[in-house]
């Protein structure tokens, strides 16, 4: 029944697909990328698309192309660990505040609404501008404002769980907390997390684009999706390809994480799974 739904999920399989090919150009990016992403040639400033640069050049004459591909890699990584971190924090303050609950539980769930008080870019805004903008910096922010959201639904998942009869039935054994945690509880509480986790590397993604349109991310001359944005607005009304094609690579990606972390949340949910 679980393979029948995987097939019948068919934007699952799109965004998958989409993902696939997304890591095979980061993966091998130095033999996809026909031009070295950083060499400046003058003589082919802000050319339009054509076959010897596909997707055209930049106001520096750098293949359009070549940055994209190299860009990818930016985003996978900052995206993929920046989710990271926030789920570590999220799962392991989630699961103290769910098994021990009382004034450790009441301590956590308040300072997670302290911060949820701040909006996320505005906050991440605020620290980044006090450091300097580097890769690091911004894989290491994203992921240490946006644990909130996990942190609160692994505390829910928990409380639902530690009353349960197989837990239960642990503690009456003389198992230990931190074996009735990972043994029994964990396992349970990770669907939600690997659902969380897929639909929030789109909108790690996003901040990290967002970022490097700012010049608060990925410093030139390293490619980003968001520096190659920022640096295609000043030439749009007659270099469109500047703008349209990061612009499209950013979509395209966040579209395919949102309908894997979707159909993962379909297909991974136990009611429909009894259901089938």
């Amino acid at each position: 029944m679980l393979n029948l739904k995987f097939r019948k999920n068919i934007l699952f399989f799109s965004g998958i697909i989409l993902i696939i090919i997304l890591f095979i150009f980061a993966i091998f990016a130095p033999y996809i990328a026909n031009y070295n992403p950083s060499d400046i040639d003058i003589k082919s400033i802000l050319s339009p698309p054509s076959p010897t640069h596909f997707l055209g050049t930049d106001e520096l004459g750098r293949d359009v192309f070549s940055r994209l591909v190299y860009a990818s890699r930016v985003s996978i990584k900052v995206a993929f660990l920046a989710i990271s971190i926030s789920v570590v924090i999220g799962v392991l303050l989630g699961s103290v505040s769910g098994i021990f609950g009382g004034a450790v539980d009441s301590f956590i769930m308040r300072f997670v609404d302290v911060m949820l008080c701040f909006p996320t870019f505005f906050l991440i805004l605020a620290v980044i501008a006090y450091l300097e903008p580097s890769i690091f910096n911004v894989m290491l922010i994203i992921g240490a404002t946006s644990w909130m959201g996990i942190c609160r639904m692994v505390r829910a998942e928990i409380l639902s769980l530690k009353n349960r009869e197989f837990v239960l039935s642990s503690r009456i054994s003389g198992a230990s907390i931190s074996r009735i945690l990972f043994i029994h509880i964990l396992p349970n509480v990770l669907p939600v997390v690997l659902v969380y986790a897929t639909l929030g590397i789109g909108g790690a993604i996003l901040t990290e684009s967002s970022l490097s349109f700012l010049g608060l991310g990925v410093q030139p001359p390293n490619p980003s999706w968001g520096n190659m944005l920022m640096s295609g607005k000043d030439n749009i009304e007659f270099a469109w390809w500047l703008s349209v094609f990061p612009g499209c690579s950013i979509f395209v990606t966040i579209i395919a994480f949102n309908f894997i972390g979707e159909g993962l949340q379909d297909i991974l949910n136990p009611k429909k799974l009894n259901e089938s």
